[in-house]
Formats: C-alpha cells, sequence, structure tokens
C-alpha cells in the first residue's frame, strides 16, 4: 500500500510543456528513424524505390521490424528523458507489476466496450455521416503461417501496448497532470492519443470511428493509471483489447 502511495505522490520533476512536446517529438521521431534504417537496410540490397516500398507494404516481416524498432526508440527516448531529469520509469507508473494490476485490467474490459459502444451509437445520431464500417488499416496483409501470425500477434497485441501505454498513460498524462486537474489532463490525454489514429483510414480519410475508440480507451485507461498507480493495469487492458482485433482479424479472419 505505501508503494502505490509512494507513486501517487510521485511529480515530475520535468516542465510539464516540456514533456507534452517531446512525447510528441518521440511519435514522429521514432517511425521516421525506424523507416529509414530498414529503407537503408533494402537499398543496401539493391532494391529500386518501388520494389522498397511494395516490401514494406506487403511483408509481415518488414511491417514487424519496422514496429519493432520504432516502438523500441520510443521506450528508449523516454528512458533517456527521464534519466536527464533524474528520474525513472516508476515516476510514470512503469513500477513492478502485480497480479493485481492484470486483475483490474480484466475486469475493466467490459466497461470498455460497454462505453465504446455507447458513445459510438450517440456519435451515429448527432452526426448522421459518420462512417462506422470504415476499415482500419493497421498495415498487415495476407497473414498466412505460424511465423507471420506470431510475428503479427506481437506487432499489435504485445509492443504497442507497452509503447503507447509508457508514452501517453506514463509521460504525457504524467507531464500534464502536473500542469492542471486529473480530468483535464486526461481528456487532453486522450484527444492526442486519439488524434494519432486518425491517419490510419488511409487514402480513405481520417478515420473519426477510430479516433471515437481510442478517445474512449484512453479515458478508461486514464482512470486505471490512477486507481492502481501503475501503468501494467492499462497495458493489460490494452493488450487485451488489440488480442480480440487480432483474433477476429487474422484467426477468425472476420472484418
Amino acid at each position: 500500500m505505501n508503494n502505490m502511495n509512494d507513486v501517487h505522490s510521485q511529480k515530475p520533476k520535468w516542465n510539464a510543456l516540456v514533456g507534452v512536446l517531446y512525447v510528441v517529438l518521440i511519435f514522429f521521431v521514432s517511425q521516421m528513424i525506424s523507416l529509414m534504417l530498414l529503407s537503408m537496410f533494402l537499398a543496401s540490397k539493391h532494391l529500386s524505390v518501388d520494389q522498397m516500398s511494395s516490401y514494406l507494404d506487403g511483408s509481415v516481416i518488414a511491417q514487424f521490424f519496422y514496429i519493432l524498432i520504432a516502438e523500441s526508440l520510443a521506450i528508449g527516448l523516454v528512458y533517456m528523458f527521464l534519466k536527464w531529469h533524474k528520474s525513472g520509469f516508476a515516476s510514470i507508473g512503469l513500477i513492478k507489476p502485480k497480479w493485481r494490476d492484470v486483475g483490474y485490467g480484466l475486469a475493466f474490459v467490459p466497461v470498455y466496450y460497454l462505453v465504446y459502444l455507447i458513445t459510438l451509437g450517440i456519435a451515429s445520431v448527432l452526426v448522421p455521416s459518420l462512417n462506422i464500417n470504415q476499415e482500419q488499416q493497421i498495415g498487415f496483409n495476407n497473414v498466412q503461417g505460424t511465423l507471420n501470425l506470431t510475428l503479427t500477434f506481437f506487432s499489435l497485441v504485445i509492443l504497442p501496448p507497452l509503447a503507447e501505454e509508457i508514452m501517453a498513460r506514463g509521460l504525457l498524462y504524467s507531464s500534464l497532470k502536473k500542469a492542471m486537474p486529473i480530468a483535464g489532463a486526461a481528456v487532453i490525454t486522450s484527444m492526442i492519443f486519439a488524434a494519432a489514429h486518425l491517419p490510419e483510414g488511409g487514402a480513405a480519410g481520417p478515420l473519426y470511428v477510430a479516433a471515437i475508440d481510442t478517445f474512449i480507451l484512453s479515458l478508461v485507461l486514464v482512470y486505471l493509471r490512477e486507481k492502481t498507480g501503475s501503468l501494467w493495469s492499462s497495458i493489460t487492458l490494452h493488450s487485451f483489447k488489440n488480442g480480440v482485433a487480432f483474433v477476429l482479424l487474422f484467426v477468425l479472419h472476420i472484418n
């Protein structure tokens, strides 16, 4: 109990605005560097620009390494930021995991889905033009075979929940909470998190349904962060949610 109170009582040792801007920078820089490194590797194999683009879009292995590099870089850059400010991961809620945290994460799965479905129903009535059937471009096509399924699982269910929780409900939320009340920090964190998912509509345009989904998800994840004082409850729920999508899309093939 004392450990949880200590985590709740810790305050960031950095400027709140600097923390927010750093998270946004991490989000873009980690993806750019990952893409650059993969492109350099493929160029060393004497592939043309068109061949590289085709390979990066169609290869599960390439997409796995892109996500692995990007998410690893993101976590590493957060670590560097914290060390620079003489802090550690515990200051943003990444402490020793407990079974209680996993239990909270799983217990709030139905809460998230219920709130999301209610919100989506209301949004559909208020905005009739909202396309709730717009397809999300997650970047994995023709996933067949044990190896490809395994790499896709790690790319969607393990790596993003860990990195995104460290960035969003960790550094971003902790920074915002230093400068404003919890409610405001929760809403702004969720708005930024939702905005990051808008481009997943691809050529069809902004994916507003994903933004609604991730906004609601983020609010629940922030609540779990506050409830437990740990990121592991939010990582659990986030991973479970992505796991459901993985099973539906790549195991049961339900779009």
